[in-house]
């Protein structure tokens, strides 16, 4: 729901029923990386309720589309972290024999190398 004015559209409040500080946080974060932007801030008016007030200034834009924007950027991070995450689980569920790790052997030969260097 958006608390704004007509004559004002560069400043806006939002609120975001049944969010809390992981979203609220995370829009914050998002939002100040836009240059448009002047001003951000979240409130949680009361801890037993699921909402969150997020306060927009921007510089001339209109902050409802900033806000989209930032919503749209904030997807595409949580998308490269999930594909990045989901990649390393696939790495680390590679058999053993996949893996390219040093033998034993390699492991003797390099402490036996390195004792006669010492010497």
């Amino acid at each position: 729901m958006e608390h704004g004015t007509l004559e004002e559209p560069s400043k806006s409040t939002f609120t975001l029923c049944e969010e809390d500080h992981t979203l609220a946080n995370c829009l914050r974060f998002t939002l100040n990386q836009d240059p448009r932007m002047s001003f951000c801030g979240y409130s949680i008016p009361h801890p037993s309720d699921a909402k969150v007030n997020i306060r927009l200034q921007t510089t001339g834009a209109p902050a409802r589309d900033v806000l989209k924007d930032a919503c749209q950027n904030l997807m595409l991070i949580c998308q490269q972290v999930r594909t990045t995450f989901d990649k390393a689980v696939v790495h680390f569920k590679l058999p053993v024999e996949k893996m390219k790790i040093d033998s034993d052997e390699d492991i003797e030969e390099d402490d036996a190398t390195s004792s006669e260097d010492t010497s």
